[in-house]
């Protein structure tokens, strides 16, 4: 099958894109030049999209990593919006407390510092969405620890399930070998979950997003 999207249509769509502002681009350039993961720019978009038209009141982000989409989740959500967001290292904490307070949004963000499996059961309120982009070993028990955060109707979204594409091949490089296997594992359980009606978007790297039904 020939593809629909080729580099000239990609062009196009982000012609339309808003700029960003200095702090986002310096946050994009530190984490291309330090290799540390942040959320794509198409799967931030739609992010930020879904942040708006729902409107959360609170909201959890599992992976703060240096803070890229924390800030981009705490700006879309509204005056009394607020983002609780974990992260285990120390020098990701660093950084991302440095960005959020050139933010502006300090306020609207509080940073857990641990294990995120030993964090998210300790949390005595629940969420109306839970952003997971954590390590992909450990995927299936942040899920099944975040359902129960979740209020009923509330959602879920999920980096990273298509995996730079390896979960779609049948031969995978020794590098993405393990990691795969995770994904493929968590995508079966995400897809199928009793508690969840989910799809998987083609959008950036993969991205699940589901609604808690309301029978839970």
């Amino acid at each position: 099958m020939p593809r629909i999207i080729y580099e000239i249509q990609e062009k196009y769509i982000s012609s339309f894109a808003e700029n960003d502002d200095e702090l986002i681009l310096s946050i994009e350039e530190y984490a291309k030049q330090n290799s540390v993961p942040i959320l794509d720019k198409n799967a931030s978009q739609f992010l930020e999209l879904i942040i708006k038209s729902y409107q959360p009141k609170r909201v959890l982000e599992i992976g703060t990593a240096i803070g890229y989409s924390s800030i981009k989740i705490a700006r879309s959500l509204d005056k009394k919006g607020i983002l609780h967001t974990i992260e285990i290292s120390e020098n990701n904490i660093q950084l991302a407390n440095e960005n959020i307070l050139k933010s502006g949004l300090s306020k609207k963000i509080k940073i857990f510092k641990g294990e995120a499996k030993e964090i998210i059961p300790d949390l005595k309120k629940k969420y109306n969405l839970i952003f997971l982009d954590a390590d992909k070993e450990d995927y299936l028990e942040l899920l099944e620890l975040s359902i129960p955060k979740l209020k009923n109707n509330g959602i879920i979204i999920v980096d990273n399930l298509l995996w730079h594409g390896w979960v779609a091949k049948t031969r995978v490089i020794k590098k993405y070998k393990r990691s795969t296997e995770f994904i493929r594992e968590f995508n079966n359980i995400f897809m199928n979950h009793p508690k969840l009606f989910a799809t998987i978007l083609t959008i950036g790297d993969g991205i699940g997003i589901a609604v808690k039904k309301k029978n839970d």
